[in-house]
């Protein structure tokens, strides 16, 4: 059956009309003020009549595929490279090496080289790491909460 201008509105239909709004105020058709006028007159809307009022003046949209949502939207891939954690993880590995390297340069140059044992578990530990391609932060902990955390 036909839409008429006399039929009564439900409310999906104004949400597909406010959420048309919306894309329009995103591309710039309408202002915010005009935007909030027109989404007050949606909802107090009872005929599809009074719907059509509201958007008569604007271009028909494709609510399916907007441009202003897609340009707005995240993207989900993941960055190519060394992973953000495993940069920040060699970093810290690499000023406490460097610190403990130059404490004995200054004291002990000709003994024992005491920095293997802070450095040297730690860079096996990043090397498995990076490696595997995984975060040193994420070991030991469960499938279930890497898996929350990538969302």
């Amino acid at each position: 059956m036909a839409a008429t201008p006399d039929m009564r509105a439900s409310d999906g239909d104004r949400d597909r009309v406010a959420a048309a709004l919306r894309e329009h105020c995103a591309q710039g058709r309408l202002t915010m003020e005009e935007f909030n006028e027109r989404l007050e007159l949606v909802y107090a809307g009872r005929t599809y009549g009074d719907l059509r009022k509201l958007t008569a003046d604007l271009p028909d949209i494709d609510l399916n595929n907007l441009p202003a949502a897609q340009a707005q939207a995240p993207e989900r891939r993941r960055p190519t490279g060394m992973h953000p954690g495993l940069k920040a993880a060699w970093t810290s590995w690499a000023s406490v090496f460097g610190i403990c390297v130059l404490v004995y340069a200054m004291t002990d140059l000709g003994g024992y080289f005491w920095p293997m044992w802070v450095g040297g578990p730690w860079a096996v530990i990043l090397l498995i790491s990076t490696l595997s391609g995984s975060d040193p932060n994420e070991i030991g902990k469960s499938k279930k909460d890497r898996k929350r955390r990538e969302r």
